[in-house]
């Protein structure tokens, strides 16, 4: 593959800077930006709606046939906050990032999020409820965490980053 496909993912919680940081990312390293979200939106991928989130449900096969040709050409970002249906050998590097209750609740609450959606985002955070998951459905040496609090935590993990890529394309190619 010509470049990597790398993973901005923030486990479960919305918030914590996964889109600012996968735009910037593409846009410095060359690479396309896939938002999934967006992608399901697009294409009315979904099998329902859940009453109690207030949110559609994704319809995952349908999500992994729309990327798959995309995800083998390599080069690309995808933001997302959930895991585990896709496929592990999709991606050569999973970056985790992680903000503070504190400001977590703010930017939630700034979004409208309310009740139960606010309660269980913070909770998921708390618990580190799918960075675990991350390392059970990934090898453990690609998945990376990165603290996402302040545009000087972006700056370096931006930087961070992109030095990974820099080593990445002179190792494989």
């Amino acid at each position: 593959l010509p470049h990597p496909v790398l993973w901005i993912w923030s486990p479960g919680t919305p918030g914590v800077g996964k889109t600012t940081l996968g735009k910037e990312l593409a846009s410095r390293a060359g690479l396309s930006y896939i938002n999934v979200g967006d992608l399901a939106k697009e294409g009315e991928l979904y099998e329902g709606f859940d009453e109690e989130y207030d949110c559609p449900i994704l319809d995952e096969d349908r999500v992994i046939d729309e990327l798959e040709d995309r995800m083998s050409e390599g080069g690309v970002v995808v933001d997302y906050h959930g895991c585990d249906f896709f496929p592990e050998r999709w991606f050569h590097i999973v970056f985790v990032l992680r903000t503070e209750n504190s400001f977590l609740y703010d930017r939630l609450e700034s979004r409208g999020y309310t009740g139960k959606k606010l309660q269980d985002n913070i909770q998921c955070e708390i618990f580190q409820t799918l960075y675990e998951e991350a390392m059970l459905s990934y090898k453990k040496e690609i998945v990376h965490q990165l603290p996402s609090n302040t545009p000087e935590d972006l700056e370096r993990n931006l930087d961070q980053i992109m030095q990974w890529i820099e080593q990445w394309m002179k190792d494989n190619n």
